[in-house]
């Protein structure tokens, strides 16, 4: 496969336009304007919608309605964007709708900063949107895995009837690396059984609706949804993790800060500290499995994240406070240093 030079935000646009995406809504927010400047120049050139919305609430209301005619559609946005999309996310939820959202996370709360972040963890894992509600999250580390996995969330979110997020950040957002796509992919299905896109008398009419008035109806919807999603935890729950067999110390991080953890933990091996990584590539669902195993050996936890701490908290409960877990963060845009990070690591031993 050919190899570009591309930006992390353009990237996983091109991704998106390869993996089927017809429509595009979206409103401009900073770290994340490249993908709809991308998507406004390209995909009207291929016979899809690029639409500037008036605002985030307008976009992700937009993408209710075309997601509901069964096509392929995306929006994005960053932290402060996505706080105003939450009432859209859980409509789209509630009627079972597939699309793809992307979060390109900046410092907050509030306006914050521009500078990259990951404080929207608890946000996107917990509570993104009112109701009993999930969303699967994948977490890239690199312009190819932003790439990769938009093309994945396309599929997941039309196989599950669910919208599907790329929880990424501005230095991923913004950073150049070499990324080759697929040559040929998933595209989505023509005509799907439940999409509102018109019957000629030829079938009975489809409703799109999140609106349940009888009790028993809507625990009874939600109740299929939750087996969804543990269909999807079963198929779809990743992480990646490296020298965990001997270590004494395993970092968990995600995201671009596990890249920053990866050269800590080389460096703390060269001083003779057996560390190990580990990394989520779901968010939600969280890897708790594959954390356990990657623990097993292990004396002790270090969480590393652009934050105050917030997925330390699924650290702990997925090795139930077996082990013991510390926690090294930045917050307010400051991106973590290799030798930041092994100073924790020292002073842990």
């Amino acid at each position: 496969m050919e190899r570009s030079l591309m930006k992390g935000n353009e990237a996983l646009a091109e991704a998106a336009i390869r993996a089927g995406c017809k429509c595009y809504f979206g409103y401009p927010i900073t770290p994340q304007n490249e993908i709809g400047a991308y998507m406004s120049n390209t995909l009207p050139k291929l016979g899809g919608v690029f639409v500037q919305a008036e605002s985030e609430i307008g976009a992700i209301n937009m993408i209710y309605g075309c997601a509901a005619t069964g096509t392929r559609c995306m929006t994005s946005s960053s932290s402060p964007g996505m706080s105003l999309k939450t009432e859209g996310i859980s409509y789209l939820v509630g009627a079972d709708l597939p699309c793809v959202i992307v979060n390109i996370q900046r410092g907050g709360p509030g306006l914050g900063s521009i500078q990259p972040s990951q404080a929207d963890y608890w946000q996107t894992t917990r509570a993104l949107g009112h109701g009993d509600m999930r969303m699967p999250v994948f977490a890239p580390y690199s312009v190819q895995e932003m790439v990769d996995m938009t093309s994945k969330a396309f599929d997941i979110a039309e196989e599950f009837r669910t919208p599907v997020m790329v929880l990424a950040d501005g230095l991923l957002g913004q950073m150049m690396e070499p990324v080759s796509f697929p040559d040929s992919g998933t595209t989505g299905s023509s005509s799907p059984t439940w999409a509102t896109d018109g019957h000629d008398n030829k079938r009975k009419k489809n409703i799109v609706n999140s609106l349940f008035l009888e009790p028993i109806e809507l625990e009874n919807v939600i109740k299929e949804r939750f087996d969804r999603y543990e269909k999807i935890k079963e198929k779809h729950c990743e992480a990646a993790y490296e020298n965990t067999e001997d270590a004494d110390i395993i970092i968990a991080a995600y995201g671009s800060t596990a890249r920053i953890t990866q050269t800590a933990a080389e460096m703390a091996r060269a001083e003779g500290i057996k560390v190990g990584t580990f990394r989520p590539i779901t968010v939600y669902p969280f890897p708790e499995k594959q954390l356990q195993a990657a623990c097993k050996n292990a004396k002790k936890v270090l969480v590393v994240e652009m934050s105050m701490g917030q997925m330390v908290d699924d650290v702990k409960l997925a090795l139930d406070c077996k082990i013991p877990v510390e926690f090294y963060g930045r917050s307010g845009g400051f991106v973590p240093g290799p030798q930041e990070v092994l100073e924790k690591i020292r002073g842990m031993m």
